[in-house]
């Protein structure tokens, strides 16, 4: 039986997008929804997606899942975002019901490829942003942060709770993986830094406390992309990849994409609700370079990411460097370095 998520080659993608969207007209009728349009929104390694729309104020979000992720995976996803919702002062993705009252479906498909699971999100309505952030809106993503890590660390999961660790083992899995693949993008010297980088982010990761302060629940994917703005407020979507981490590794996948200034803007917002330890520093610098070598392991399978991966190293291994060298560098702004 072949996976459903199945795109090694153009064809095959092609192939693939045919097969999820004859998927995905099945599955909205099983939905109590009256709908006008379907409008696919992304291929990612692990969900297809599609915006539903209707007539009226109420538009949806149709993901069908990888199958990386097992039916429990889902369903605690959905789990946690109801329990995220409950909070007065979030507003987050929520999970709906089909007719028969399933969250998670499975739909049938083509002979020969495994049915996927499907599920259906009410939308969350805002506007991504275009170009720089202002400072206002920097200070409010770390409030929202503040505020997820907040309701997450209330959250009591049940027994079946599943979902992944994101930490030393996960950032090893990754980097087998930049193993096979990074001659595409990096020279030898390249790659020799970054397993230096590596061994040093692993290194510390061990040798870090944890507490309920500082580890839980986290959203763990939380880059600009995946934010929407109404009103200058930001609203979090694609939880995707929420699991178990230090709270700090969820702040550096978002301050990864931004200005210096910005990145102490988003940490002030963020300690108006929740103070940082007083040496978060050097253990925020260790995660921004961890998420930074991850961005490069999850894109570089990929042949259409190369080039852009081959125009980032020369701001990724300046920062790598500086991370080696042990120089702060959060907040400076650093200098490209000439790569080959």
């Amino acid at each position: 039986m072949n996976d459903f998520f199945r795109f090694d080659t153009d064809e095959e993608r092609r192939a693939l997008l045919i097969r999820a969207r004859k998927v995905a007209l099945s599955a909205i009728r099983k939905y109590d929804v009256e709908w006008d349009n379907i409008q696919f929104i992304q291929l990612s390694g692990d969900t297809i997606t599609y915006k539903i729309e209707t007539s009226t104020d109420n538009n949806y979000l149709l993901r069908i899942h990888s199958d990386r992720l097992s039916r429990e995976e889902i369903r605690s996803e959905l789990l946690l975002l109801q329990a995220l919702n409950k909070s007065k002062d979030l507003k987050v993705p929520e999970g709906m019901a089909n007719c028969d009252s399933i969250y998670v479906l499975d739909i049938e498909t083509e002979t020969g490829y495994r049915r996927p699971y499907i599920t259906m999100m009410r939308w969350i309505e805002g506007e991504k942003v275009v170009g720089e952030f202002t400072d206002s809106q920097a200070y409010n993503i770390g409030v929202l942060m503040s505020r997820l890590h907040e309701a997450a660390k209330d959250f009591n999961p049940p027994s079946d709770f599943v979902r992944p660790t994101w930490g030393v083992e996960s950032f090893k899995r990754e980097m087998a993986k930049l193993e096979r693949y990074y001659e595409r993008f990096l020279s030898e010297e390249g790659w020799r830094l970054y397993q230096d980088a590596a061994e040093k982010v692993v290194s510390q990761l061990t040798t870090m406390h944890l507490s309920e302060h500082n580890y839980g629940l986290i959203h763990a994917d939380l880059h600009t992309g995946n934010m929407v703005f109404e009103d200058n407020q930001p609203y979090p979507i694609d939880f995707g990849r929420c699991g178990y981490g230090y709270y700090l590794y969820d702040m550096a996948g978002t301050i990864l994409e931004l200005w210096p200034k910005h990145r102490w803007m988003l940490i002030q917002g963020y300690e108006s609700i929740r103070k940082l330890e007083t040496d978060y520093i050097r253990d925020l610098e260790c995660f921004f370079v961890m998420f930074m070598i991850e961005n490069c392991c999850h894109h570089a399978s990929d042949p259409r990411e190369t080039t852009s991966l081959i125009d980032e190293q020369k701001y990724a291994q300046a920062y790598i460097r500086e991370y080696l060298n042990g120089n702060p560098f959060l907040f400076e702004v650093i200098e490209p370095v000439n790569v080959d």
